[in-house]
């Protein structure tokens, strides 16, 4: 492998796993590209730098120019890192009952940490990066949900790793989060094998599944509209806390991949895609690693305490 020059370079080119044995189908082949192993350990990796990158080609973004962003994770955990990197402070909006791990990370990197309401939960901390974003224009608001390079960077990247990693790919099956891996892998799949089913996985409304989101609780991603989601959809599966807990304790006891709550969900959709098919060959990314989430307890608690914690602490 060649040396590189910044640990900017090393995000992409992920890995990808074969799962198959969590399938329940022995016909449909289940693969995981494992995103976690990015230098801030996340699929947000990529976004965080696309942003950037385009941010500084269109001379909004300069040396000492004063990032802000909400987050209630990884994306923010990405930037700060790469402003570290570049030089630009950053302030990251974040709810108040996110997990130890994520203040941790962020102080790691240098950021400053502005709170927003517990009750509100990351929609909040989207609303009140607004508002400070607004009385204050001389910082630059990148904003993940509605800046199209956070598809962009699944169009030009991830996309295109998954289709020359499994070029045999029947159905991609994506968190609905943000909806840029979604929408940017989903769009570039289309094109280049129109064939390809592309499934979102959400919660019920109403209900908390870690680094997902439902559209029928109101809020729509602008990258979400801007990339025709509901055209490009060719389905959704529904996935219950439980069913994401469960497949996440399953993915590291049966494979030995230690991944994040959000992973378990997909990977539940993913299940239900494989019982429902004759045959296939479905690919998941699993959007972390299990580390940022230890203090949860989610793999060594008793299963309904960590549903019901899960009602109360932001995992990602």
């Amino acid at each position: 492998m060649a040396t590189q020059q910044s640990v900017i370079d090393l995000i992409g080119n992920t890995p990808m796993v074969d799962v198959s044995v969590l399938s329940p189908n022995s016909a449909v082949a289940i693969y995981m590209k494992l995103e976690g192993v990015n230098p801030a350990g996340s699929v947000k990796d990529r976004v965080a730098r696309q942003m950037v990158l385009e941010a500084e080609a269109e001379g909004t973004l300069w040396s000492g120019r004063t990032i802000i962003e909400p987050s209630s994770g990884n994306t923010g955990i990405a930037l700060a890192m790469i402003a570290r990197i570049r030089g630009y402070p950053i302030k990251i909006i974040m709810p108040e009952n996110v997990s130890p791990e994520r203040r941790q990370l962020l102080e790691v990197f240098g950021a400053e940490i502005i709170w927003s309401p517990r009750s509100e939960g990351s929609n909040g901390a989207v609303r009140m990066a607004q508002e400070l974003a607004e009385a204050n224009p001389e910082w630059v608001f990148l904003y993940q949900y509605g800046n199209e390079a956070n598809p962009r960077a699944h169009y030009y990247g991830t996309g295109p790793e998954i289709l020359a990693d499994c070029p045999q790919i029947t159905h991609f099956v994506s968190g609905l989060g943000t909806s840029g891996t979604l929408m940017g892998v989903g769009a570039y799949l289309k094109e280049q094998k129109p064939s390809v089913q592309v499934l979102a996985v959400e919660p019920p409304a109403g209900e908390i599944v870690d680094g997902l989101r439902s559209l029928d609780d109101g809020y729509i991603p602008p990258v979400y509209e801007k990339w025709g989601g509901d055209q490009l959809l060719d389905g959704k599966r529904i996935v219950r806390p439980r069913d994401s807990i469960e497949w996440t304790r399953r993915l590291a006891s049966e494979v030995g991949i230690f991944a994040g709550i959000s992973t378990g969900a997909v990977l539940a959709g993913a299940s239900r895609v494989a019982e429902r098919i004759e045959e296939g060959a479905v690919v998941v990314v699993s959007a972390d690693g299990g580390w940022k989430y230890l203090s949860t307890g989610a793999w060594t608690d008793p299963l309904e305490q960590v549903i019901a914690r899960a009602n109360s602490i932001i995992y990602f």
